[in-house]
């Protein structure tokens, strides 16, 4: 009875890994507006990956320090957006490393974390290495349900579906 006592009081919660391509916007919009309807919340993961080169540590730590910072602004606007729309409050998650590394980590570390929400790109050259390397070969045995939101889906287009 314990195990369904702590499972009542989880709250759902859809993951949206943050980066700088247009289509994620359409996946953040998409998972709020799904757990604005579900009584759930949002977490927006930022990874900041290591820079190609390690020349000089000096270099490397400030390029980490407004990578960090850059992170946390951009968090905070989309914030802003998010309680705009929705009057939620998300969650943030700035890690340091590899994007699927720490996507993988956070999904294990958190069991509120019920979907993951990823746009995918509306070019020609495919839906982007995330969503491939997670849809294509990790799709049978990943932890939760990713749910793939076309990144040319206009705001109306996504209202109606969530």
């Amino acid at each position: 009875m314990s195990g369904d006592t702590q499972t009542s009081k989880r709250r759902n919660k859809f993951l949206v890994v943050v980066d700088d391509t247009p289509e994620c916007k359409s996946a953040i919009r998409f998972a709020c507006r799904r757990a604005w309807h579900v009584g759930g919340g949002v977490i927006l993961l930022k990874v900041i990956e290591p820079p190609d080169f390690q020349h000089w540590m000096g270099v490397e730590q400030v390029m980490r320090e407004e990578a960090r910072q850059a992170a946390e602004e951009l968090l905070q606007e989309l914030a802003a957006e998010i309680q705009n729309d929705t009057n939620l409050i998300p969650e943030f998650v700035i890690r340091d490393g590899y994007i699927k590394d720490e996507l993988l980590a956070l999904i294990e570390e958190d069991p509120d974390i019920r979907i993951l929400v990823l746009a995918a790109s509306p070019d020609t050259g495919g839906p982007g290495p995330l969503v491939k390397s997670l849809v294509g070969e990790m799709s049978g045995t990943f932890a939760i349900p990713i749910t793939v939101v076309p990144g040319n889906m206009s705001s109306s287009q996504l209202d109606a579906v969530t």
